[in-house]
């Protein structure tokens, strides 16, 4: 149930609102059976210099977020309703994302580029529309409207942790 037009309405409602709750709206994702769909949304602080949302901070957030949408009452039956934080694999979907995280590595899909749809590599960032991500030694760019999908790549460091045994 990937319906785009449902999804950006309920984002530009969340969206509407957010910025008087100080949260910022990362992701929204319907998945799920149409009789039962799961609505996801994914939120973080609107100030990029606060630490990661906690879960009472998700928490806290999930009252008015309901609200919203119910305003807008965007399924005809039951749904779930799932409020979390953007997680290690961050999905970067506004031009300012491409711009905040230059540098990491992220993984990218697209409708299609010569053949290929995935890509996984360095981020170097936006510049109008068009993001470019660094892979395989190569630049690619990409207009912003052709990517279905980008996410941060988690890097799991297991350095710190003592397998050793004594």
């Amino acid at each position: 149930m990937a319906d785009e037009s449902l999804r950006d309405r309920i984002i530009a409602a969340l969206e509407a609102e957010c910025s008087d709750h100080g949260i910022d709206i990362v992701d929204v994702q319907i998945t799920g059976a149409s009789k039962l769909p799961v609505l996801d949304i994914r939120i973080d602080h609107a100030d990029e210099d606060l630490p990661a949302i906690t879960l009472d901070e998700i928490a806290a957030q999930s009252d008015w977020i309901g609200a919203c949408i119910e305003a807008i009452d965007p399924f005809t039956g039951s749904y779930t309703l799932e409020v979390s934080s953007p997680g290690m694999a961050r999905p970067l979907r506004k031009a300012h994302d491409f711009e905040r995280f230059a540098g990491e590595t992220v993984v990218l899909q697209t409708t299609g580029y010569e053949g290929r749809r995935k890509f996984t590599g360095t981020l170097e960032g936006i510049e109008g529309t068009a993001v470019t991500v660094t892979c395989d030694g190569e630049a690619f760019s990409f207009d912003l409207a052709d990517i279905k999908s980008c996410t941060i790549k988690p890097v799991y460091d297991f350095s710190g942790a003592s397998g050793k045994q004594e």
